[in-house]
């Protein structure tokens, strides 16, 4: 099968690229050190290629994904980064599965779905979830109480992942860290989790970094000048051309949107709609004509597709589908 034979939009991931990117975080964070984040592409094939690096332990946003991963024989350790308060669904999964919690609500919930391991979800600096770290170690000493294995903490500093200036970042990651450093002093524990692909070469203080969207890449990371590759593109059809502009079959619905619009090469993309992207070329494209849209944030638009399709340029290799989708 070639592009040209797909359905459009569709998903492609260059086969080159994809492995440059495997191969350079092995290579920068072997083993234990990467714990990937599945919520960037929601794929058990893809997930089994970062295994084959060395990446084998994996962080989870959903149930849907821990119970995906585990069904897939990738439960080895599985960490749920995220508070749930219904765990039952958990507990059945044949895997070595922690969950984050940050509250007594939480931590009771895990109690009741018969959840034997935790972390503590400190807050960094991202308004999101997460205790203060001056917190963490009382419901730490709770969880143990209860009977549970606290493995040590984790934190986000999502607020810090595209910033350009890497100067200012690195400042920012480290600022952020001594808050989980001094969280991580009053809960023990052998784990640091922490961390995403913006500061995966500068957070020097996580025992494991979270990162999932090197894999793929996106517009928005790629102005970072990491060492990571825009693997992911969506192929979409020309369908509609006038004199000054071009609409392509591609919108809001197959696009991640909150970081922006998508970017076309030799083109200037003016607006996305339901089912449309409406772009200036900088050349005449003409109906039936094939062109490809590089997403500003590879997480959202994963989640809006069923397959995605490994390709050595114009030739499809191999079709994974998202299996990871839903909750």
């Amino acid at each position: 099968m070639r592009i040209h034979d797909l359905q459009t939009p569709a998903l492609l991931v260059e086969a080159s690229d994809l492995d440059h990117n495997l191969a350079t975080m092995a290579e920068a964070l072997p083993g234990p050190r990467l714990r990937p984040h599945v919520k960037a592409h929601k794929c058990t094939a893809l997930a089994r290629r970062q295994a084959t690096q060395g990446h084998r332990h994996f962080t989870c946003a959903t149930v849907r994904e821990m119970e995906g991963m585990a069904a897939a024989g990738l439960g080895e350790d599985l960490l749920l980064a995220n508070e749930v308060l219904d765990t039952k669904r958990l507990a059945a999964l044949d895997a070595r599965v922690t969950v984050a919690v940050d509250s007594q609500a939480t931590l009771g919930a895990a109690v009741a779905g018969g959840i034997r391991e935790v972390l503590i979800d400190v807050n960094v600096g991202l308004p999101r979830c997460g205790c203060p770290p001056e917190q963490a170690g009382a419901l730490a000493d709770r969880a143990r109480a209860a009977g549970l294995r606290v493995r040590g903490v984790m934190g986000y500093e999502g607020h810090l992942m595209i910033v350009e200036d890497r100067q200012k970042q690195a400042q920012g990651v480290a600022d952020a860290m001594a808050e989980l450093a001094r969280a991580h002093a009053d809960v023990g524990g052998e784990v640091i989790s922490a961390g995403g692909t913006g500061s995966y070469d500068v957070n020097r203080v996580a025992t494991e970094i979270q990162a999932g969207s090197y894999v793929l890449m996106d517009t928005a990371y790629d102005a970072l000048g990491l060492p990571f590759r825009k693997a992911l593109s969506v192929l979409a059809t020309v369908i509609s051309v006038s004199e000054a502009h071009s609409v392509a079959d591609c919108g809001l619905k197959a696009l991640g949107m909150d970081h922006g619009n998508p970017r076309i090469e030799g083109a200037r993309v003016w607006f996305c709609s339901d089912e449309h992207v409406t772009f200036a070329p900088e050349a005449p494209v003409q109906p039936g004509e094939r062109i490809r849209l590089w997403p500003a944030h590879v997480d959202p638009t994963l989640a809006y597709h069923e397959r995605l399709h490994v390709v050595d340029g114009e030739q499809v290799l191999e079709s994974w589908p998202i299996d990871l989708r839903g909750w």
